[in-house]
């Protein structure tokens, strides 16, 4: 399975995979929908991305997140009811909301991001 991972100490706060992915995801520039984000903090900024645990696939009640063929964690957006609560029991907090949308979204290891980060602080990787 290829997930994306990351080395925080080699982030520089650019932004340029938030920009990358939401442009991506939802055709626009705009970094509160990205399906990873980046938290600047004191010492190294923070990234913040799904990990394919799967913790959320047991909490939603209506069995719209489930991992296909390839080890992805994917939400069916046609089976979401929009309850958030996968965004509440992630223990990454890497499911993500925003007021546009009744469904949550997260990263999907699809690796776009990763072409554009200029230090490699996020990267594909087989599991």
């Amino acid at each position: 399975m290829k997930v994306l991972k990351k080395d925080p100490e080699k982030c520089i706060a650019c932004h340029a995979c938030e920009e990358t992915c939401s442009k991506l995801y939802f055709k626009e520039e705009n970094p509160d929908k990205a399906c990873l984000r980046i938290k600047e903090t004191d010492s190294h900024p923070e990234i913040i991305t799904c990990t394919q645990c799967g913790e959320c696939i047991d909490i939603c009640p209506v069995i719209a997140i489930t991992r296909d063929k390839n080890g992805i964690v994917r939400i069916d957006q046609k089976k979401c009811v929009g309850c958030f609560m996968c965004v509440g029991f992630c223990p990454e907090l890497a499911m993500f909301m925003h007021d546009d949308y009744i469904e949550p979204f997260k990263c999907v290891s699809c690796g776009q991001c990763v072409k554009v980060c200029p230090t490699g602080a996020i990267y594909i990787s087989e599991e």
